[in-house]
């Protein structure tokens, strides 16, 4: 598409995004909803809307090249998606689920579940730092080094028990009696065909020809009769021509060109940065000598007005307060009634109440209900959208064909930032200035204006913080990683990604839900909820600082339901770095509690500076063991469960590093401190029969072979109900076999293949399914959903409601 287009779809984005600030800022916003119900309902059109907001700004951004354009695009794009995150994290707290389903939204909406997939922005790669990028390669090299430098690891002698070792010796005597067999067999055809040789005759020959021409017309009328099917089932609609499975030349060519549009981006950029550089420097020498002259004027004039009217020289505003910007601050009328307004509150406030006003209280106690939680984007998205409609909205552009950019622009936004930087090279100036005319007109105020200054500055430098000891300041960043990575503490993230988690939405949602039935949420919905709690706060640093804070996520579900996949696309999809904290991992590494602290200190210390990270913890019910087993009493699985927990409070809104835990047997762990330790728990469900529809053709595909019509995948989904991803793909692994795969066009692949190997493994029975869904009812959410479900949340509010005024009362 051209930059025209794109132009126009960031106009009708920004068409929606109007419509939604208006909603939710509007002064008469609706009243308190007690019905739960509905205002849920409310919250998830809210949240659609905002989601299809932000897939055509994604979109947008990735393609616009504009460099000016692109910085406004970028702010309005992180405002969406912290509001998308701020309505997910109410909606949970309102309707006590991670999981949600908006099936009856999508269809007033007249949307597909495809629109409810999060997108996610390649910028959170593409657009790092210089400083960032080098300390990413530094890191590769340092990981590709102890790669080849790794030791071979020791052979270790595996337990075999007797069944599995007379297996192995049955399976090469088989071989061997089979080999023998076939030989015997090959040698006594050859006998065979030496006594079996006699001259045939002509009604022998004839027989032969008859039979070769049957089997032949046979064939070909078969080939013609496929062929005619094909197409009238491609003709009915039934099926995709084949033209149109392969991408066709105009998707290529699409392809190309976004390519090329992302290069013409950054050769956009870099003239941009140049532009800019220059422009600064031509502003400062050309306009900075008189902006300077006429600062010093106007502050020597209102040192003389406070003079004239005073009769003393007035105190300098500190740095802090603005400088001698503060003093020329004209206020609007907007401001002057609110606080007029605010100094009639507060008097109203201290004087004591009469009858109508306790009446008018009670009132608005009894209006109390469910109401939206204050946002920190909204005040963001209404100033970056009036910036649109005010500059870029009925901006000519005619000029500008190839979408450069605009020196003027530059000139303005550079004017204000030499503005500051002359003004405080101007403050210093005038301040001493300043203390000169006060010594020699004012000495008395003078010397009692230095001395409240200084017991303000004391007072200031006691109120510091203290900070933390580093143990490692007189190591560099290098040498602390390549100590983790010879320690195996820091590790190299698998090329997965998100998408690679195949599911399919859960289109029985909302009416299970209706019928008090709570359903089992779908790799769908888990992949869409770790795009949101996961992958969008720690691509964006802004995101992640006004954004509801996760620290610690739990991934609860069966073995091989793909936890472990779920971790590296997360790193994979922000640029993250991958931290192993798994008790296995750290098992007789710096050992005592000095070579524990030492440890986490260097891990959190790297994850920081090289952030975003994700710090992995495998089988963490294993930390929070309720009884260690004696197998695994010499592992210390227990040994971070003290220390791990202190060092996450210390993770604040400016990092960008996430916990990630795994389980796939939380019963054996203390649920309250599991719980304590990760504030969102995320349970992954074995798959239903559409995930499993769509596992199995994709997997099989992905393995080389080729779905066919001889291959009925409905009935293959529907007997391997119970298993998970990981047990498809080792079924998949064992048949579709080199092989196998050159057989396929004599032998298409078949169901029945399949089942033999899926027959030997274990599934996941509907008893460990119930057990984990008992657990996650014990939960901090799972015990909300409940009470929700009975009714009783409804009845503890009011209670609440009561003590509070009789503690009041009193």
């Amino acid at each position: 598409m051209s930059q025209r287009t794109y132009n126009e779809l960031w106009a009708n984005a920004q068409l929606e995004l109007t419509c939604l600030l208006t909603e939710e800022l509007s002064p008469e916003s609706p009243r308190p909803q007690k019905d739960r119900v509905v205002f849920f309902q409310r919250l998830a059109m809210l949240y659609v809307r905002y989601l299809q907001v932000f897939r055509q700004l994604d979109k947008v951004y990735d393609q616009v090249v504009h460099p000016q354009k692109r910085r406004a695009i970028r702010t309005i794009l992180d405002g969406v998606i912290g509001r998308l995150l701020e309505l997910k994290n109410e909606m949970v707290e309102k309707e006590f689920s991670e999981y949600h389903y908006m099936d009856d939204v999508l269809s007033d909406l007249k949307l597909t579940p495809v629109d409810l997939e999060i997108p996610i922005p390649r910028f959170f790669i593409s657009e790092c730092s210089k400083e960032l990028q080098e300390q990413r390669m530094m890191l590769t090299n340092i990981l590709k080094i102890a790669e080849v430098t790794k030791s071979p690891e020791p052979l270790i002698t595996k337990y075999m028990t007797q069944e599995e070792a007379i297996k192995i010796i049955q399976v090469g005597e088989r071989a061997r009696q089979g080999r023998l067999r076939a030989k015997l067999n090959e040698a006594s055809r050859n006998m065979n065909r030496m006594y079996t040789k006699k001259d045939s005759g002509t009604a022998g020959t004839e027989w032969a020809a008859v039979c070769i021409q049957k089997v032949w017309r046979g064939y070909i009328q078969r080939k013609r009769a496929r062929i005619i099917r094909n197409e009238e089932i491609i003709f009915l609609g039934m099926a995709m021509h084949p033209k149109y499975q392969v991408p066709c030349p105009a998707e290529i060519t699409a392809q190309a060109i976004e390519a090329s549009t992302r290069l013409k981006q950054e050769e956009y950029e870099e003239e941009y940065q140049k532009s800019t550089v220059a422009i600064t420097n031509q502003l400062r020498d050309v306009e900075g000598p008189d902006l300077s002259k006429t600062m010093k004027d106007q502050i020597r004039q209102w040192f003389l007005d406070c003079r004239d009217a005073t009769g003393s020289f007035p105190d300098y505003p500190d740095e802090e307060d603005g400088g001698s910007a503060q003093i020329f601050v004209e206020k609007d009328p907007q401001q002057l009634k609110e606080e007029i307004s605010a100094k009639e509150a507060e008097e109203s406030n201290n004087k004591p109440k009469g009858r109508e006003e306790k009446m008018n209280d009670l009132e608005e106690e009894e209006e109390a209900g469910l109401k939206m939680l204050p946002s920190a984007f909204l005040s963001d998205l209404e100033m970056a959208n009036k910036t649109f409609v005010d500059f870029w909205q009925t901006r000519n552009e005619s000029t500008n064909f190839s979408q450069k950019h605009e020196v003027e622009l530059i000139k303005e936004e550079k004017r204000k930032v030499i503005e500051a930087e002359i003004r405080l090279q101007v403050d210093e100036q005038m301040r001493q200035e300043l203390a000169e005319w006060k010594s020699t007109v004012d000495k008395d105020r003078g010397g009692k204006a230095k001395g409240n200054a200084k017991k303000k500055k004391a007072s200031k430098s006691v109120k510091k913080k203290k900070k933390e000891k580093d143990l490692t300041s007189d190591r560099t960043l290098e040498s602390l990683c390549q100590e983790l990575v010879e320690q195996g503490l820091l590790k190299q993230a698998n090329n997965v990604r998100l998408q690679d988690f195949l599911g399919d939405y859960s289109y029985l949602g909302t009416t299970l839900r209706q019928n008090d039935i709570e359903p089992m949420p779908s790799l769908s919905d888990v992949r869409q909820l770790l795009s949101l709690f996961a992958v969008l706060p720690l691509g964006s640093q802004v995101v992640h600082e006004k954004a509801p804070l996760i620290k610690a996520i739990l991934l609860a579900g069966p073995a091989g339901v793909g936890k472990k996949m779920l971790v590296h696309a997360i790193c994979h999809e922000t640029g993250a770095n991958l931290f192993d904290l798994s008790s296995l991992n750290t098992a007789g590494k710096y050992p005592g509690k000095s070579g524990l602290a030492m440890m986490l200190h260097m891990v959190f210390k790297v994850a920081k500076l090289l952030q975003p990270s994700v710090i992995w913890i495998e089988d963490a019910e294993k930390m929070f063991y309720k009884k260690v087993p004696k197998e695994e009493k010499e592992l210390d699985p227990k040994r971070l469960k003290k220390d791990l927990p202190k060092s996450l409070k210390l993770i604040k809104g400016e990092d960008r590093v996430l916990i990630i835990g795994t389980t796939d047997d939380p019963l054996s762990a203390d649920i309250k401190s599991l719980c304590k330790m990760y504030n969102k728990i995320i349970l992954i469900p074995r798959p239903d029969y559409g995930s499993r529809y769509i596992l199995w053709n994709q997997l099989i595909k992905k393995a080389g072979g080729e779905v066919t019509k001889a291959l009925d995948l409905s009935s293959l989904a529907k007997i391997s109900d119970g298993y998970t991803p990981g047990d498809m793909v080792k079924v998949i692994q064992s048949v579709v076999t080199k092989r196998r795969i050159l057989q396929q066009a004599n032998r298409p692949l078949v169901a029945a293949e399949f089942v033999v190997p899926l027959a030997k493994i274990n599934p996941v029975f509907q008893e460990e399914e119930e057990a984990l869904k008992d657990w996650y009812a014990k939960t901090p959410l799972g015990k909300k959903r409940v009470r929700a479900s009975t009714g009783k949340a409804e009845e503890e509010t009011p209670e609440k409601g009561k003590d509070t005024k009789k503690k009041g009362k009193k």
